[in-house]
């Protein structure tokens, strides 16, 4: 019987994130790691490896393939109300105690992870981009584990993705180098990037470095992504005012504009000891959001107990711009042509040119915008 390393390096190919050296061994570029492996080697995701002088990267499956609400990933100046075909392959290049994915992340770095070979579905780009149409996608996402180490795989997928008429976007890390973002600009538009904390001891302990998540905020930002950042607020890890504060300065010194969501922690894979966020907390994260100067902040994953901070409102007259329960979009107020329909402000976003099409619901539609699992 195969291992699960063999079997998810017989589903490789050559990847393209990379510099071959003179001694055999090979420079990868798909994160910020830059892990430079030897021959019969592997970086530190465990799924892009070294074989005779060439990087093999994963090729050709899904290890979780479902339409989602846009609003999960979560993104909420993109495409509100629509439904986002979500992929995502084994392995990441971090280890974060909390990993909500630790099942599909962690694979070939915990054993007791192994069974993610079992989720693991041979398909094809096209085959992927058909269940898209078949469920009204209008999203393609690369998700659940990181993207960034799949980025070849999450090409050839875009790329189908883009002649059917669909947006694609990355739910990431931000771990990621100069090299695949530029790799990844003609196909991506929608970059969310998790800001997990702003000391980099702490970052260390999950396996990054911060510096470099702050590049690639910048980074992707300058290059044209629309981004938007997410904060996991840990109790006692990082909720601190301070941290807060210094977290939505930097992301406002980016851009007021870029979203910010503060998400409530549940208790997770290693870390069971820092009890859940309360509702108070993040309330107070999103307000020290607001006072950094930051227009656009959202406490999530607490439907209906987060009171505005649910919701979109115009930054000039605050008028309520998109009302929300969860991913359920109860009222969309904003143009075709991006704006404030009330004072013609343009709002920061990726937005329908034909809000008429926006399917609107009621709180009682939480229950039907779960997500879809493709069969």
């Amino acid at each position: 019987m195969k291992s699960l390393s063999d079997y998810l390096d017989s589903m490789t190919v050559e990847g393209e994130l990379y510099e071959a050296l003179p001694d055999v061994s090979v420079r990868c570029y798909a994160c910020a790691h830059l892990c430079l492996i030897r021959e019969g080697r592997r970086g530190i995701c465990k799924v892009r490896f070294n074989q005779n002088g060439r990087l093999q990267v994963p090729w050709g499956y899904v290890g979780a393939l479902q339409s989602d609400p846009i609003e999960k990933k979560p993104f909420y100046h993109f495409y509100p109300a629509s439904d986002a075909l979500t992929f995502g392959m084994l392995g990441c290049d971090f280890h974060c105690a909390y990993c909500q994915n630790w099942v599909s992340s962690q694979a070939l770095r915990d054993p007791a992870s192994d069974f993610a070979g079992s989720y693991v579905r041979p398909i094809s780009p096209k085959e992927m981009v058909e269940f898209g149409v078949k469920m009204g996608a209008r999203v393609v996402a690369s998700s659940y584990n990181e993207p960034l180490i799949t980025s070849e795989w999450a090409k050839a997928v875009f790329e189908e993705a883009i002649k059917a008429g669909m947006t694609c976007v990355y739910v990431s890390n931000g771990n990621a180098t100069q090299e695949v973002l530029e790799y990844l600009k003609p196909y991506v538009t929608g970059f969310k990037i998790d800001l997990k904390t702003m000391q980099d001891k702490q970052y260390r302990g999950l396996g990054g470095v911060l510096q470099n998540v702050l590049d690639t905020i910048k980074s992707a930002h300058d290059l044209g992504f629309w981004v938007e950042i997410v904060t996991l607020v840990v109790p006692g890890f990082n909720d601190s005012v301070d941290e807060l504060m210094d977290a939505a300065r930097y992301i406002s010194s980016v851009s007021p504009d870029i979203p910010w969501h503060v998400s409530a922690f549940h208790k997770n894979y290693h870390m069971m000891d820092p009890p859940n966020t309360t509702v108070e907390t993040l309330i107070r994260a999103a307000e020290i959001g607001a006072e950094a100067g930051l227009r656009y902040v959202y406490a999530g994953n607490l439907p209906g107990r987060v009171g505005q901070y649910e919701h979109t409102f115009c930054p000039n007259c605050s008028d309520m711009l998109i009302k929300r329960y969860g991913y359920v979009v109860l009222d969309y107020q904003i143009t075709g042509e991006g704006t404030c329909s009330k004072c013609g402000t343009t709002i920061a976003g990726v937005w329908t040119n034909d809000p008429a099409q926006i399917k609107t619901g009621s709180a009682n539609d939480i229950f039907g915008r779960r997500p879809r699992p493709i069969r």
